[in-house]
C-alpha cells in the first residue's frame, strides 16, 4: 500500500528553491510552496499543515502553532532558531530540526567583504565613480595586515574567520562564552589567543560577531561594553541583530569610539517589511523605534547595512536545501536528526 504523503508548507521560497525541494521530496510530501512569510498567510490556509519548512523571517509563535493543529515537525532552513517559540512547539509535541552547518565559508568570506569595504572605503568610492567623480578626497583607507581582530564566537564560522584573518597577517583574539572549554591545541595551530571579552574589546582594531542569538547574548554589545572598545575601532555583525543594542551603537558612533560599522543583521529586521502594519497597531512603539534607529544608522557614511545576505552563496544555499531534505527524510523514516531540544 502506498504511504500517504504528509502535507507540507514551504515558505519564503523562490521558484528555483521550490522546484528543487519538491523534486527531492515528492515521494514523501505534498508540498505547497509560497514566497511569503508565515504572517502573510490566512489562518485557514495553515490548518492542514503537517510539515512546516520556514526560513528565518517567519515568526513561529504560539498563535501560529495553534493555527497548525496537525503540525508534526518544523524543518527550518537555518542554523539559528530564534524565530521559533521552541517551548510552545515542544508543548505541542512538534519537533524542530535545523541545519547545523552550511555557511561557514559563505559567512566568513562575506565578513571580510564587509571589512574590506569599510577599511578601503569601497562603499563610498563606488557610488562616486558611478557619477564620474574620480577624486580621492576622503577615500584613504588602512591595511588589515598587522591589525588585531577580535572574534566573538568560536564556532564553525568564527574559526573560518580566524583562518582568513591570519592569511591577511592579522593578530587574532577570540572570546567564546558558549564553548567555555578552550581548545588550546586549536588556538596554537590556528594562531589565535583566547581572552576575556573586556580584553578583546580594548585591544581589537576590528571586532566581528559570530555568536548565536540566546538570552545570554542579547545586547552583549551595549553601552557599557561598547564604551570599552578601542577608540577608532570597527564592528562587523554577520550573526544576529539582537547581539547589538542599536541605540548604544549609534551612541558609540557619535562618540567616535567606533570609526565604522558593517551590519548584515539588524535588531528588529523581522519588522522591516511590516512597517505599515506596525503603524496601525497599538503597542508597537518599541518596534517602530527600532526601525527608526535602523533608518538613521543607514544614513551615516561610515555605516554599511546589507539585507542579511552573508549566507547567500549558491553553494551555501544548496547545502541548506540538502540538509533540510535529509532532515525531513529522516523524520519520516522514524530516525529524526538535527533536533533542537
Amino acid at each position: 500500500m502506498e504511504q500517504t504523503k504528509l502535507r507540507a508548507l514551504l515558505i519564503e521560497a523562490n521558484e528555483d528553491e521550490a522546484a528543487y525541494m519538491s523534486q527531492h521530496l515528492e515521494n514523501y510530501l505534498t508540498i505547497r510552496a509560497v514566497p511569503d512569510t508565515l504572517e502573510k498567510l490566512d489562518a485557514q490556509d495553515l490548518s492542514d499543515v503537517e510539515v512546516l519548512i520556514p526560513f528565518i523571517h517567519s515568526r513561529i509563535d504560539r498563535s501560529m502553532l495553534e493555527a497548525m493543529p496537525q503540525l508534526k515537525i518544523i524543518a527550518t532552513r537555518s542554523t539559528g532558531y530564534d524565530h521559533i517559540d521552541v517551548a510552545a512547539a515542544h508543548e505541542r509535541n512538534v519537533l524542530i530540526a535545523n541545519v547545523p552547518g552550511y555557511g561557514e565559508t559563505a559567512v566568513a568570506e562575506f565578513t571580510f567583504a564587509l571589512l574590506l569595504s569599510l577599511s578601503r572605503k569601497v562603499h563610498l568610492a563606488a557610488p562616486r565613480t558611478r557619477v564620474g567623480d574620480y577624486t580621492l578626497e576622503g577615500l584613504r583607507g588602512f591595511d588589515l595586515y598587522g591589525k588585531t581582530i577580535g572574534v566573538i564566537g568560536a564556532g564553525a564560522i568564527g574559526l573560518r574567520v580566524v583562518r582568513i584573518a591570519t592569511g591577511f597577517g592579522m593578530h587574532v583574539l577570540v572570546f567564546d562564552e558558549i564553548q567555555r572549554k578552550r581548545n588550546r591545541l586549536l588556538a596554537e595551530v590556528l594562531g589565535f589567543n583566547y581572552v576575556l571579552l573586556d580584553e578583546l574589546l580594548a585591544r581589537s582594531d576590528v571586532v566581528t560577531l559570530h555568536a548565536p542569538a540566546l538570552p545570554s547574548t542579547h545586547h552583549m554589545l551595549n553601552r557599557d561594553t561598547l564604551a570599552k572598545m578601542k577608540r577608532g575601532s570597527y564592528l562587523i555583525n554577520t550573526a544576529r541583530g539582537s547581539l547589538v543594542d542599536t541605540r548604544a551603537l549609534a551612541w558609540a558612533l557619535d562618540e567616535h569610539i567606533l570609526a565604522g560599522v558593517a551590519l548584515d543583521a539588524l535588531e528588529g529586521e523581522e519588522f522591516i517589511e511590516r512597517e505599515e502594519e506596525l503603524l496601525n497597531q497599538p503597542g508597537n512603539e518599541e518596534k517602530l523605534r527600532l526601525l527608526v534607529n535602523n533608518n538613521m544608522l543607514q544614513r551615516r557614511p561610515n555605516v554599511i547595512i546589507t539585507p542579511h545576505i552573508a549566507f547567500n552563496s549558491a553553494e551555501a544555499l544548496r547545502r541548506i536545501q540538502d540538509t533540510t531534505i535529509e532532515n525531513i527524510q529522516c523524520f519520516i523514516a522514524g530516525d529524526p536528526q538535527n533536533l533542537i531540544q
